[in-house]
């Protein structure tokens, strides 16, 4: 098995791209879901409420991200935010601190007609993972729960061919894809390795209608949780793709993987 594809999302819930390399951390991926957008009352923004922010482009070069969106002239801010007032802001059962960038705020509250804030995740910050699955030291950026998610080439091969349409892999937003599995044994995985990481695999993914989303046109349709909950439907309701991923690294460590890095199941 190989390491075949990498994904960053420098804004959660905005366009992400695809890299050949990224540094790990052990909240995530470098600059991963690292900013986040917010409403007037400091609670998180993401396609579930506006499909228009999956067609927000966010590319990050060098310390710079470059925010554009149709219609709208394009706007550059710094990667990383060090310093500023803070604001206190809630992702699902977390609340914590954030610095807000005044001018992709104003910027992205124009272009949405609503007033939102666009949020950074400070290093000194730490916002912990489900206390089920955590170990000791485990946080996590701005992603909705891990700091990494995977997904396999062949559960989506066989995912569209039991829909009978092609479905593209950014629909599912994971950061490293894998190729070289049966289809659906990234199930059985516990532990892995990528390169030189290990990796805890904690659970499932289970998916929301952020997946019916058409990544090109914002446009809503019923793939794929139509066809996933018709053998991916778990007792609870929950429909699943993927498997979350927690990187087994100490803090201020930072390990690089590429594509094409050989992947071994551990347990």
């Amino acid at each position: 098995m190989k390491l075949s594809g990498i994904s960053r999302f420098p804004i959660k819930s905005c366009r992400g791209s695809d890299v050949e390399r990224a540094h790990v951390e052990r909240r995530g991926i470098t600059d991963d879901r690292r900013w986040m957008i917010v409403d007037a009352d400091g609670r998180f923004v993401t396609q579930r409420e506006d499909a228009r922010l999956a067609l927000i482009d966010v590319t990050l070069e060098d310390d710079r991200l470059r925010l554009g969106a149709p219609g709208a002239s394009a706007i550059e801010i710094p990667s990383r935010l060090d310093a500023g007032a803070r604001v206190s802001v809630t992702v699902w059962r977390s609340t914590v601190d954030a610095i807000a960038h005044a001018d992709a705020s104003a910027w992205l509250s124009e272009h949405l007609g609503r007033t939102v804030r666009v949020v950074y995740m400070p290093d000194d910050v730490r916002r912990g993972i489900n206390e089920k699955y955590a170990q000791q030291g485990d946080v996590v950026s701005f992603a909705d729960g891990y700091p990494l998610l995977l997904a396999t080439r062949e559960s989506l091969a066989d995912l569209e061919a039991r829909a009978g349409t092609s479905l593209e892999m950014r629909r599912f937003r994971p950061n490293v894809v894998i190729e070289g599995a049966p289809a659906w044994a990234e199930d059985g995985w516990s532990r892995l390795r990528i390169g030189r990481i290990v990796f805890r695999a904690p659970k499932p993914c289970d998916r929301c209608v952020i997946t019916t989303i058409d990544p090109s046109t914002a446009i809503a349709g019923k793939e794929p949780l139509r066809t996933l909950a018709k053998f991916r439907r778990t007792t609870d309701g929950k429909v699943l793709f993927g498997v979350n991923l927690i990187p087994e690294l100490d803090d201020h460590e930072s390990v690089e993987i590429s594509i094409g890095d050989e992947v071994e199941i551990l347990a």
